[in-house]
């Protein structure tokens, strides 16, 4: 029996004894097969040599293995690792899983030495490390990718920054905005994103090793040592918390969950946008697709993916959260399926910003096209009562007289201000000034929130001008 997956060839085989000594019995093909994790857990290998190279090391400084021992360990964990890079060492299901198999391959390659190796750990502490060095490794990766997509974001508002749009409630034209603006909106959420991560690489980055299976272990390891090793901040302070934990893989869920919720919501913006009923903007060609039997469709698919995909990682959220919610303390096999949804979630979250960063940059706006709807919508209504407000009007009967303004304006399929001063004067009961066109018109609207948050052009310069410096 084989079984195929990410480019390895399982094969079914009794191994040699490294944990069945107390069966009398082979294990049961499918269940062999239904235990295994070796199918998702071999990305892990990197990680699993490390840690065991360290954990070599620290068994040398604590004198558990010689120098020479610790010499031969080490050179056979690294042409352990050449040859899975490599794809000559078949790794098997019947050794269960990355550890076994790195450790079987290990005393194969330099005998009775490699069965020291495990002394004083546990793959209950093992796995644990490995895992929470794959997710920092994985993090300051993401990481790096927030940080281009805030600068392509930001610099794409900086080429709109006077550009005048609509800003929307309830999909309802509400005021004039600038389209600078609303893409720095979502610079400040993707800042929030990014702190997020930073804020889980801190959990994330604590040594769990030398907890060992549950109870720590007698042989007095140096956790110091290793944590410097592997360039952990700080070191589990509980033993049973050591290898139970996962609320790190589960915060870096909810992190890229809210990530993808972030931009979900700015694709399903694009795909409006890039709609012939908005006409907003144009996206690049070679982010769009075609149709198989309309040969006009230009379809955003990469932001449909993208939005769709949010609901992939709202799922392995509530998995893990799922996984964990009934465990007792501590190490249970419930959670050898901690790994695929998190795994996923790196990927998905990586494939979405790589798209992103290459998506943005070139985005075209159709600013005619924008300003159109923003001068279409009667976006400028609550300047006019702002106005009123200045006059001396209570702003509750200002709003009143707007609304009735705008009755005026549809009557006459006109925009607010192209209604007569007469008129304006008439519906307000005072003697209005020609000032009163400056705050109707789309511009003046815009600049005159030039306070710290708004949209006048000048305050989206500055705030672009300050997150750039700050990337």
């Amino acid at each position: 029996m084989t079984q195929q997956g990410n480019n390895n060839n399982f094969q079914t085989k009794e191994p040699t004894g490294l944990i069945r000594g107390r069966f009398t019995e082979a294990t049961d093909a499918f269940v062999e097969h239904f235990t295994a994790s070796i199918s998702f857990d071999q990305r892990l290998y990197k990680e699993d040599i490390h840690g065991s190279i360290a954990h070599a090391n620290m068994l040398c400084a604590i004198k558990v293995l010689s120098a020479d021992e610790r010499d031969a360990i080490v050179d056979g964990l690294n042409q352990v690792a050449n040859e899975i890079e490599s794809g000559t060492l078949e790794l098997t299901v019947a050794l269960e899983d990355i550890h076994m198999n790195i450790e079987h391959r290990l005393i194969e390659l330099i005998g009775d030495t490699g069965k020291k190796l495990h002394t004083g750990r546990s793959r209950n502490d093992q796995i644990a490390t490995d895992i929470r060095l794959y997710q920092r490794q994985a993090i300051d990766e993401l990481e790096e990718l927030e940080t281009q997509l805030l600068r392509a974001i930001a610099e794409l508002a900086e080429r709109y920054h006077a550009t005048v749009m609509p800003g929307f409630t309830h999909l309802q034209t509400a005021q004039p905005i600038t389209f600078g603006h609303h893409l720095m909106a979502w610079f400040e959420m993707l800042k929030r994103d990014r702190e997020r991560l930073r804020d889980c690489r801190k959990r994330t980055n604590v040594l769990p090793l030398g907890a060992a299976a549950l109870a720590g272990t007698p042989y007095l390891p140096d956790r110091g040592m290793v944590a410097e090793l592997l360039e952990f901040d700080a070191i589990c302070a509980n033993s049973l918390d050591a290898v139970s934990d996962r609320d790190f893989a589960i915060e870096f869920c909810a992190t890229a969950a809210i990530t993808l919720t972030h931009m979900s919501r700015w694709c399903e913006e694009m795909v409006m946008w890039s709609s012939q009923q908005f006409n907003f903007i144009e996206l690049p060609d070679r982010f769009c697709t075609g149709s198989s039997i309309m040969p006009q469709k230009k379809n955003p698919d990469v932001p449909e993916l993208i939005r769709g995909k949010s609901g992939r990682v709202n799922g392995h959220l509530v998995n893990l959260l799922t996984l964990m919610k009934s465990q007792p303390l501590t190490y249970n096999k419930d959670n050898q399926e901690d790994k695929e949804p998190l795994f996923d979630c790196v990927d998905t979250l990586r494939d979405c910003l790589t798209a992103l960063v290459g998506l943005v940059p070139n985005i075209e706006a159709k600013e005619a096209n924008m300003r159109a709807a923003a001068a279409a919508g009667f976006a400028t209504a609550t300047d006019l009562a702002d106005y009123l407000v200045r006059k001396g009007m209570p702003f509750r009967q200002a709003h009143e007289i707007v609304a009735k303004a705008v009755q005026t304006a549809v009557q006459q399929n006109t925009t607010l201000d192209e209604l007569s001063l007469d008129d304006l004067s008439a519906i307000s009961g005072m003697t209005l000034e020609t000032d009163v066109f400056t705050v109707l018109s789309l511009d003046g609207s815009v600049q005159s929130r030039d306070h710290l948050g708004g949209t006048a052009p000048t305050q989206v310069k500055a705030a672009v001008t300050k997150a750039l410096a700050e990337l």
